[in-house]
């Protein structure tokens, strides 16, 4: 397990009875967590807490304040920063386990000693993007919801960085792909965190299990000669690490000759020296 231990503005004190206890910067919330099925209740008697999300049983859920939050704060993470907001379906908009790939892509393009163009699928707020961007990469950022578009926008300026060479698009990701493809695009590097379903811009339907395997078929194509690296995360429930492995085995690494790994990524737990599992990776990546 890839463990991302070297955050300052952020960390999980405590975890029990479906939820964690983050500290983002200085603000203290309890999110749940379908991994964390051990007990420990008193979680929600930490004077702390700042907001709590709570769950509904119809789906969705809402957030409960009891401190005043301000509508967005930043967190630092070694040279980068990110804007946090609260947002529906418990999110905040980062996923502080990506740390440990955000350092691997930073070494690879900087060890690179050449302009690497990274093309970044599903990019959500742009983690990947800004780290990509701080280590000299030009970056093509896709993602279906122009609201997180927006927000990326926001954290590459945040980061001194909007004068970078990085494109916007939303998009769904395997219409521009194959759009990529005919227009004879290609990139050193592809990044794609993949949701489990989803829509596309135009209401187009994504599945992981039917849909990821003919995506990444289609990202070969988009390889430049000489690719630095492919990385592939997924927090689908159920979905082995292995299947990424075996994803990239039949794909990238028969055309490129290159080290493939995989496994989970996690974040430790102050309070008891615990892991908390956050989801999985496949990696290939040359020997550059």
């Amino acid at each position: 397990m890839l463990i991302s231990e070297e955050w300052e503005d952020y960390e999980i004190i405590d975890a029990g009875s479906g939820y964690k206890l983050e500290r983002w910067n200085n603000i203290y919330l309890l999110r749940p967590d379908p991994q964390i099925i051990w007990d420990d209740k008193n979680l929600f008697e930490d004077r702390k807490i700042d907001a709590i999300y709570y769950r509904s049983n119809k789906g969705g859920g809402h957030w409960e304040n009891k401190h005043n939050i301000p509508a967005s704060w930043i967190v630092t993470y070694k040279n980068l920063k990110f804007n946090i907001k609260q947002m529906g379906f418990k999110h905040t908009g980062l996923f502080p386990e990506q740390a440990i790939n955000w350092d691997f892509m930073q070494q690879k393009i900087k060890n690179s000693k050449r302009k690497i163009k990274v093309l970044n699928l599903f990019a959500y707020t742009g983690g990947a993007t800004v780290a990509c961007l701080a280590a000299g990469a030009s970056v093509c950022h896709v993602d279906s919801a122009k609201g997180m578009i927006d927000w990326c926008k926001e954290n590459v300026k945040l980061n001194g960085l909007e004068n970078s060479e990085v494109r916007y698009l939303v998009d769904d990701v395997v219409k521009f792909v194959k759009r990529e493809i005919r227009r004879g695009h290609k990139y050193d590097a592809i990044i794609m965190d993949p949701p489990s379903y989803g829509r596309g811009a135009n209401g187009e339907v994504w599945d992981i299990e039917k849909d990821l395997y003919n995506l990444v078929t289609l990202c070969c194509n988009v390889l430049s000669d000489n690719p630095l690296f492919f990385l592939i995360n997924s927090y689908t429930t159920g979905l082995s690490s292995k299947v990424l492995e075996n994803l990239l085995k039949g794909t990238v690494n028969r055309k490129f000759i290159g080290k493939i790994s995989c496994g989970e990524v996690g974040l430790p737990i102050k309070k008891n020296n615990l892991v908390l599992p956050c989801g999985i990776y496949g990696r290939w990546e040359s020997n550059e």
